[in-house]
């Protein structure tokens, strides 16, 4: 990995709030993930330097909105994002990575090995055929999330079964989708809209908490 972006994601960690020190794991996951990309096509994005800012810095732009959030299921997740950046900055929060694509999941059975991730696992599966009662000691998800999935109905479609009462989506969004939130489905509603300010990137991020309607 080119040690000239270590600078930049110290700079992009400080920005967000974040211990500069996260970049060694960071940068172990970035290399990890362009070394697979190169065979595996797991990213349409190949430059590392855009790889850092669009996959690490946009996934973790969303951290201080996870407080109080002890189990998170990132449904569709990829190549990991934005669990396993999430994982890596929150030691104390339990990340399931739900991903349906046979050599995804297979990456980031590798990837939770080498980085020594025990606070993530892997969960290859369809998101409405994942059973979170069956997978967790404690029932259901304090939040889902999902980064450039699908709209909001579709993942409340296919994922909300994985909330408790309580639960919420956190849905990473660019500009602010009005018009999925108009379509909720019957059951959920907007608690928050939160702008995001990812370090390097100049195009609209926004955090979208959808949580269940009372009655």
């Amino acid at each position: 990995m080119d040690d000239t972006l270590r600078p930049d994601l110290e700079s992009g960690l400080r920005e967000l709030g974040l211990d500069a020190a996260l970049a060694e794991p960071l940068l172990a996951y970035l290399a990890l993930l362009a070394r697979w990309n190169q065979t595996y096509n797991l990213t349409a994005i190949r430059d590392t330097r855009e790889m850092l800012v669009k996959h690490l810095l946009d996934s973790l732009a969303m951290h201080a909105h996870l407080d109080g959030i002890e189990t998170l299921a990132d449904l569709g997740t990829g190549p990991g994002l934005p669990g396993i950046p999430l994982a890596i900055a929150r030691p104390g929060l339990q990340v399931t990575l739900v991903e349906s694509n046979g050599k995804k999941a297979r990456f980031l059975r590798e990837a939770l090995r080498q980085l020594k991730l025990g606070n993530a696992s892997v969960v290859e599966s369809r998101i409405e055929a994942f059973d979170a009662p069956g997978h967790l000691a404690h029932g259901m998800f304090d939040a889902i999330t999902a980064r450039a999935l699908a709209t909001l109905p579709l993942i409340l479609q296919l994922g909300g079964h994985l909330l408790g009462a309580d639960g919420r989506l956190l849905a990473m969004k660019g500009v602010l989708p009005t018009d999925e939130i108009a379509a909720l489905p019957a059951g959920w509603r907007l608690a928050a809209a939160h702008p995001l300010r990812v370090p390097g990137l100049e195009a609209e991020r926004h955090l979208v908490e959808i949580v269940r309607a009372p009655g």
